[in-house]
């Protein structure tokens, strides 16, 4: 009966709530120097940077201590990718063009570490694990096109797993703990659900679009605009030639 009603505080929940004190306090700090929020994620590319040249020098008498410092780099490259859109919102900084360079940084992020470890087993003579690395980074690349080419058609594509943090957590857990050789296996799980990943994107768009129309070509937004302010300030029909007139 005079039980508290309240949910009991467990260690992971006071854990989170200490990680979420200490990144807004970051935040605040970051807020306060008023620095962009692209640069803030344009930082977090050059850290990653970091991280990769710790894979690609990597050799066979330094590689556990070389692969340790990579992921310890990497965890501090995911704080800039943590606060930067915090930052924006808190300093009014949001815009289109800020999401747009956002994934574009998150792209040669993903790029440069997979790079990093294709000059490591590039540099060790092992050419399987250099194709694997390889293969890795394309679907990498065609997990996030799939989605953003697909949402653009039907306007949320969410499916799949392997999302980024996924990919940079796999990443982080196989640099940390390369003594024992966990990157191999690492590598493995980014390929095979990675390529699921895409497959069931690929599904999902099919299903979601086989019934709609074609998709009619658009003008690109400037020379759009162009034309009507033309049309309006001479609208004569004959200046300008329908919509799918062929070009002399």
């Amino acid at each position: 009966m005079g039980r508290d009603q309240h949910t009991p505080i467990t260690w992971t929940s006071a854990f989170g709530r200490a990680c979420g004190v200490l990144l807004q306090a970051i935040v605040n700090g970051l807020s306060l120097t008023r620095i962009s929020p692209n640069a803030l994620t344009f930082i977090g590319l050059l850290i990653n940077t970091g991280a990769a040249v710790c894979f690609g020098f990597a050799n066979p008498h330094n590689y556990v201590r070389m692969f340790l410092y990579a992921g310890l780099i990497i965890i501090g490259a995911g704080i800039f990718d943590m606060v930067d859109g915090r930052v924006a919102r808190q300093t009014q900084q949001v815009t289109v063009f800020g999401a747009f360079f956002d994934s574009v940084i998150d792209r040669y992020s993903d790029v440069v570490l997979f790079f990093g470890l294709l000059v490591f087993y590039a540099r060790g003579n092992r050419l399987f694990y250099v194709f694997l690395a390889a293969f890795v980074m394309v679907t990498s690349l065609m997990v996030s096109y799939t989605r953003a080419r697909a949402e653009a058609l039907i306007g949320k594509c969410k499916v799949g797993f392997m999302e980024r943090p996924e990919r940079v957590v796999l990443i982080i857990l196989g640099a940390l703990f390369e003594r024992w050789d966990v990157m191999a296996p690492v590598l493995w799980v980014l390929a095979v659900i990675s390529t699921i990943t895409v497959i069931h994107r690929v599904l999902y768009t099919y299903q979601q679009t086989r019934h709609l129309a074609p998709v009619r070509e658009t003008p690109p937004l400037i020379q759009a605009g162009q034309t009507i302010a033309a049309r309006q300030a001479d609208p004569r029909p004959d200046q300008f030639p329908a919509p799918n007139a062929p070009h002399a």
